[in-house]
């Protein structure tokens, strides 16, 4: 039996792909597990309303009732914005969800593979996971980047989660032979900010530049996908000092408290928004909204070279 039997396209995406137009892959961990209710849901509204403005059309992935849904409806939405038992997804826990029928908010790492089984090559996040800090003691690394090296799905992102060593994490990209494209910068964003102290290895001047990039990528069978780096607004960063403060400060609460694995980003996330009194919260509903807006063109750049 084939895989199809357990995708569900909303009817919205199904069209999308019967008229072959640009998609854009969306992941729902950020619902679920990145931020609060009504903001969360609010967010993804508004990430899908952009999509569609830019000629695109939004597939927002979940794992629903046994079923892979690339594109949600309303309902759905609301449902996972307000749920305490959604599951996060990310590689190993697929099969199981899935089978269980359990409820399930996808990672980066789950998006990018239900992404490329629905043909979909463009795929907007707020930002990837990566090594975490003391990584050499915990060996916690982001199944996000294997899924990079194998899986054949482009990430607009800002950059990675600046709880992580970014440094670390670039290295790891570098090893495995993913391409970090800067959007219109030679610095890798950290998130939070613009600027992580660290290089791109090459920087994207348009949309079209990047879809090129892509097309070339791909068509010489390189598997792999790419991550694109798209800074916040400069009128909505943090200040670094303040979130490197509150960061060192959650980070060591998580240690004390024991806490590893993949409720490690969920518990730092809330953290930084108490501590920060919700600015970072602010931050990052704004960057997951510019990033829709540069994914959406990569994604009709791309579809105008495979047409």
């Amino acid at each position: 039996m084939s895989y199809t039997q357990y995708i569900d396209y909303s009817a919205e995406v199904l069209k999308a792909k019967e008229a072959n137009l640009p998609i854009v892959a969306l992941e729902s961990t950020i619902i679920s597990h990145g931020m609060p209710y009504p903001q969360n849901v609010d967010t993804a509204k508004k990430v899908e309303k952009i999509i569609r403005n830019k000629g695109a059309v939004p597939a927002t992935i979940a794992i629903l009732d046994g079923k892979i849904k690339i594109g949600l409806s309303e309902e759905e939405l609301i449902y996972l914005a307000k749920a305490t038992d959604v599951e996060k997804v990310s590689r190993r826990d697929l099969a199981s969800v899935l089978a269980s029928k359990k409820a399930g908010a996808t990672t980066v790492a789950a998006t990018m593979i239900c992404a490329e089984l629905a043909g979909i090559k463009v795929f907007v996040t707020g930002g990837i996971g990566g090594v975490h800090r003391g990584a050499e003691e915990t060996m916690d690394v982001s199944a996000d980047l294997q899924e990079l090296a194998k899986t054949n799905v482009a990430v607009v992102c800002a950059g990675a989660k600046s709880i992580l060593d970014i440094g670390l994490t670039l290295e790891y990209l570098e090893t495995h032979g993913v391409p970090v494209v800067g959007f219109e910068t030679d610095e890798f964003p950290a998130f939070y900010t613009q600027k992580s102290g660290f290089g791109v290895d090459v920087k994207g001047e348009t949309p079209q530049d990047i879809a090129a990039m892509l097309n070339v990528k791909w068509e010489l069978n390189l598997h792999g996908g790419v991550v694109i780096g798209n800074p916040v607004p400069k009128d909505k960063e943090m200040d670094k000092s303040l979130i490197d403060q509150i960061i060192d400060k959650a980070l060591k609460e998580a240690k004390d408290k024991g806490i590893s694995g993949k409720e490690t980003t969920p518990f730092l996330l809330d953290r930084l928004k108490e501590l920060s009194e919700g600015a970072t919260l602010t931050t990052n509903i704004a960057l997951v909204e510019n990033n829709a807006h540069v994914g959406a063109e990569i994604a009709v750049a791309l579809h105008d070279i495979e047409k």
